[in-house]
């Protein structure tokens, strides 16, 4: 098999520097190398032809390979030129050109405001998808998807007449996407709009992000639930805002918990992340009726309403709304696959044309074939059989899981009534589910643990979610076998 070849436009040369061309040519094939750029066993591009490319002799490139194969960087093979050294080892930079890299590190170091790679999030193994009981929340089986419909819809949307249209410059939210969402998605939850009051997102936490924007402008005072999807007020506080949690209880976030002040109270209303529990309607009247008399506005994030199969899911809180003081965040991503980035944001018109504002200038619009290519997957009706499909699977994977866990330490700590996708769990006291977590990727089992999910000192360890859309029916009971026997001492065969 051919090995891959470096192309030459990938070096340069600084003609003002007074460093020498030779170490500048040594310095640009070290920092490929450990950028992996130049991947373990690619060819380097002939002396020859980087030279013409560089404008300088052979001889100069031939001695700064050859320095880089006493450095052991490079290797060299017959009839084949240089080679980036393919023996699982990569060296370290030599100390004369240690000083580059560190200087731009600190440079960095000064500019950026917050090292957000560690911050508290939820991560999932690369691989899960090759372990045997993936008991992850929000991927989907891909053996429940209309592949066919969907390359159909995807053929049509490439269509001349459809690409002239949404290859614009000037193309932002495709009119037969909102007119699907206006006419079937919004009525499901009792919600009436006007096509002004209506954003195209890339997912629901792109609308999160644009309302959090919108919202910080000035510093705010903002209300997170806690438990709660850990990067709501991650990027509440990114933006600036001051943000106090609000412990959940069965029946979802207590209004009477909301401390003064408050202008902003960002909720799962329908179905809690990461718990399940359901907003009382009692609950929801006062919580509408305090935005109201104190002027604060909602934001509410309603990720799952689609994957009900047990009873139809409460109306919306913004179908309740008589004051418009409700901002609501809907997605596509659950019901047809994350990686599409496809939801929207309901509101105000003046708020949704600020909203459209700010997002033109961070990304223009969603991509626009995409958006055609789900608005012919939705108005064919490929989207609601799906989602038929996807519900009866589902409640027999509940089931599953629920008839599993019975007899077991574990505790069922939280539930979507109307159906979802997840159970919230709770183990043993003094169990640290991270660790836990660790310890089953070697029996093949992938949980999530809970810890990411909770703000502030001293919370409990003991929580995962145990989400079942993406394993089948068939192999949960032993999944869940696996994990209960973790803290009997059984070995399960």
């Amino acid at each position: 098999m051919a090995k891959p070849r470096i192309a030459a436009d990938v070096f340069f040369l600084d003609r003002k520097s007074k460093r020498p061309l030779q170490t500048q040519i040594r310095e640009t094939v070290i920092a490929s190398i450990l950028s992996k750029q130049a991947m373990p066993g690619s060819l380097m591009p002939s002396s020859r032809k980087l030279a013409d490319h560089l404008g300088v002799a052979r001889m100069t490139v031939t001695l700064a390979f050859q320095d880089l194969v006493d450095q052991g960087f490079l290797e060299t093979k017959d009839r084949s030129g240089y080679l980036v050294v393919d023996n699982g080892a990569v060296p370290q930079l030599p100390k004369g050109n240690v000083a580059d890299v560190a200087n731009t590190s600190t440079v960095w170091k000064n500019v950026l405001s917050e090292n957000l790679a560690e911050r508290r999030r939820i991560i999932k193994p690369a691989d899960w998808r090759s372990m045997p009981y993936p008991f992850v929340f929000g991927e989907m089986d891909s053996s429940l998807f209309k592949h066919t419909a969907w390359r159909e819809c995807a053929r049509q949307a490439m269509g001349k007449r459809d690409f002239e249209l949404m290859a614009s410059n000037e193309a932002t939210d495709d009119p037969l996407l909102v007119d699907y969402i206006l006419a079937r998605m919004l009525p499901r939850r009792g919600i009436t709009a006007r096509r002004e009051q209506i954003l195209i997102t890339v997912g629901a936490q792109n609308a999160l992000w644009l309302a959090t924007e919108l919202l910080t402008r000035n510093p705010l005072k903002a209300v997170c639930e806690n438990p709660g999807y850990p990067d709501t007020a991650q990027t509440l506080r990114w933006c600036g805002a001051k943000v106090t949690t609000v412990d959940v209880d069965q029946y979802g976030l207590p209004p009477n918990k909301i401390p003064a002040g408050t202008q902003a109270v960002f909720v799962t209303p329908s179905h809690h992340a990461p718990t399940g529990a359901t907003l009382s309607r009692e609950r929801r009247i006062r919580l509408l009726e305090q935005a109201r008399d104190n002027d604060f506005v909602i934001v509410e994030d309603d990720y799952e309403f689609e994957m009900s199969f047990i009873e139809p899911p409460s109306p919306a809180l913004k179908a309740i709304d008589k004051d418009e003081c409700v901002l609501y965040a809907g997605s596509f991503s659950k019901a047809l696959f994350p990686g599409l980035r496809l939801g929207y944001l309901v509101g105000p018109e003046r708020v949704i044309a600020e909203a459209k504002e700010l997002r033109s200038m961070m990304l223009r619009h969603p991509p626009g074939h995409l958006q055609r290519t789900a608005a012919y997957f939705l108005a064919q009706g490929h989207y609601d059989l799906l989602i038929r499909d996807m519900r009866r699977e589902f409640a027999k994977r509940r089931t599953a899981a629920v008839d599993a866990l019975k007899d077991t330490v574990l505790e069922t700590a939280g539930a979507a009534k109307f159906g979802g996708t997840s159970l919230w769990i709770k183990a043993p006291d003094g169990t640290d589910t991270e660790i836990l977590a660790q310890e089953l990727l070697s029996d093949g089992v992938v949980i999530e643990p809970g810890a990411p999910f909770f703000s502030g000192d001293n919370q409990p360890n003991e929580y995962f979610r145990l989400g079942y859309s993406s394993i089948p029916v068939n192999r949960i009971a032993k999944g869940i076998r696996i994990i209960a026997d973790k803290f009997t001492g059984a070995s399960t065969p």
